[in-house]
């Protein structure tokens, strides 16, 4: 069937993924990365109350999940900081080549949207690091609409705004859990490494 939009998440996508950098900090304190992607993340891979969750839906400050996700550090023995996280990460730029394809993609008729994990307070930051509104017809923020990946009426609120079937679309995104649950709904996903260029190469196949 035929393509007619490409539906894309940020980070890990257009800039590196925070979880690398949550690897690389967990080393430096000498913390088991996984038991620090627990505390400050919970199970990513599922909608729950954890603080993130919350506050990625928008029904928490940054502040108020910060306290909450430090107060689990404690309980469990480890320094969890998200400032700390994301003070460590590169916020330079978005990468240019994924930049370029989406110019590309909407040279050549396809439709594009940003659905996007993301914190309300984050928002000012991430929204300097590419044009969004020339990239994108459509964008959604999980801390605006009140609904994060991988629950699948994000998903289908992309469709919708962006008036497509799930067999129409294609989806980006670093997190394995969060394809699955697009593709669950017949749309084609694309899970983006650390070098994109391997997830670029698919779209440009499945093209």
């Amino acid at each position: 069937m035929q393509i007619r939009a490409v539906l894309f998440d940020f980070g890990g996508v257009f800039t590196p993924s925070p979880f690398g950098a949550l690897d690389t900090l967990a080393e430096e304190l000498g913390a088991d990365p996984e038991l620090m992607m627990e505390v400050i993340f919970g199970p990513y891979g599922a909608d729950t109350d954890h603080p993130w969750h919350r506050l990625e839906r928008g029904e928490l400050s940054f502040f108020e999940a910060r306290d909450e996700i430090l107060a689990l550090g404690k309980e469990r023995g480890v320094e969890a900081d998200p400032i700390q996280l994301f003070t460590s990460m590169d916020h330079g730029s978005a990468r240019p080549e994924l930049v370029d394809r989406v110019r590309s993609l909407r040279d050549n008729d396809l439709r594009t949207a940003l659905v996007t994990n993301n914190v309300k307070e984050f928002s000012p930051v991430w929204r300097k690091l590419l044009p969004v509104d020339e990239l994108f017809d459509v964008v959604i923020d999980s801390s605006e609409v009140g609904i994060r990946k991988p629950d699948p009426r994000i998903f289908h609120l992309a469709l919708e705004r962006l008036g497509i079937e799930p067999h129409e679309a294609l989806f980006l995104d670093d997190y394995a859990d969060n394809i699955r649950a697009a593709e669950a709904l017949g749309i084609r996903g694309v899970l983006v490494e650390d070098d994109p260029s391997s997830a670029l190469a698919v779209v440009d196949t499945l093209l």
